[in-house]
């Protein structure tokens, strides 16, 4: 039997390979980016010499995180790219092309776009506000995925819709064109619009507008709890165990409680342990308090 909602300490690599085959539900998480910071770690990935070794060691780690999935679970990897003598690295593809070489199956390319993202102040390209956020399976069809839980409101007959003629396509045979996407589509041209969209939402779209967030125990920056709920959200069931081997400030740890899920962290530092211990007691003691006053109602 697996440990659950734990953080273990050491190297990601060495602490996978004492975990059980097909073990976990899910996996999301953010690895040090390629020569960006020192995290005081002897072990750290991050600080390879070469772009090429960054790549192998990140893959070795999901070598071992594809063992401990199970067959129907899913990966999530945020990467933040990287400029070596001006030039752009590609690192977040160069890695995701890597994994796709030993097994895993690619199934989204999002992009994370951060609205308050830090100004630049260079001269000779444009500012980057945007980071990569990678959805793999094991396989290519049988995997858990919940798409009615990440559903987005429809925009096609609301006030921001692009389309031309607005809402006035609405209910109108012939009202869309026999060209296109939507060419031979019966239900939209027919005007059975309730058959042609989802009651519950339309699908999630792939850029995803989140801000940066800060942590207020944390020296560092650390991703959003709003960017991996969906991921957590659409790919773990009730009850299911959310690995991170970058477990940093916890805040894989903290969204999977949030949902009711589990989470087994692995992390290199032990200051970083203690944050994220640290938020994860205050968010069971903020629960544990609305339930002591919603019970003193009875």
């Amino acid at each position: 039997m697996i440990k659950k909602d734990i953080i273990l300490e050491g190297n990601c690599l060495n602490i996978l390979k004492t975990l059980p085959d097909e073990s976990v539900d899910c996996i999301v998480t953010s690895p040090p980016y390629y020569a960006q910071r020192d995290y005081n770690a002897v072990e750290q990935i991050g600080s390879e010499k070469t772009p090429q070794q960054y790549v192998e060691s990140l893959s070795k780690v999901f070598d071992e995180c594809f063992r401990v999935l199970k067959k129907e679970g899913s990966l999530w990897l945020n990467l933040g790219d990287k400029y070596l003598k001006g030039s752009l690295l590609g690192m977040p593809w160069r890695v995701a092309i890597a994994l796709q070489d030993r097994g895993w199956i690619l199934r989204n390319d999002v992009i994370w776009h951060k609205p308050n993202a830090m100004p630049s102040s260079v001269k000779s390209r444009l500012t980057t506000d945007h980071e990569y956020l990678f959805f793999f399976t094991k396989n290519s069809s049988d995997y858990y995925f919940d798409q009615d839980s990440i559903r987005e409101p429809h925009v096609t007959f609301s006030e921001t819709s692009k389309m031309k003629g607005g809402r006035n396509h609405f209910g109108k045979n012939g009202s869309t064109p026999e060209n296109g996407k939507n060419g031979g589509s019966s239900n939209l041209h027919d005007a059975r619009w309730d058959q042609a969209f989802h009651p519950k939402g339309r699908n999630k779209r792939t850029v995803w507008q989140v801000p940066l967030s800060k942590c207020k125990e944390a020296h560092f920056a650390v991703y959003p709890e709003k960017l991996i709920s969906p991921c957590i959200m659409a790919s773990c069931p009730p009850e299911g165990i959310v690995l991170d081997p970058f477990f940093g400030s916890g805040t894989t740890g903290l969204v999977a409680k949030q949902q009711g899920k589990h989470y087994l962290g692995i992390e290199l530092n032990p200051e970083y342990i203690q944050i994220a211990q640290k938020r994860l007691n205050d968010l069971t003691d903020r629960s544990e308090n609305r339930y002591d006053l919603f019970d003193l109602s009875f």
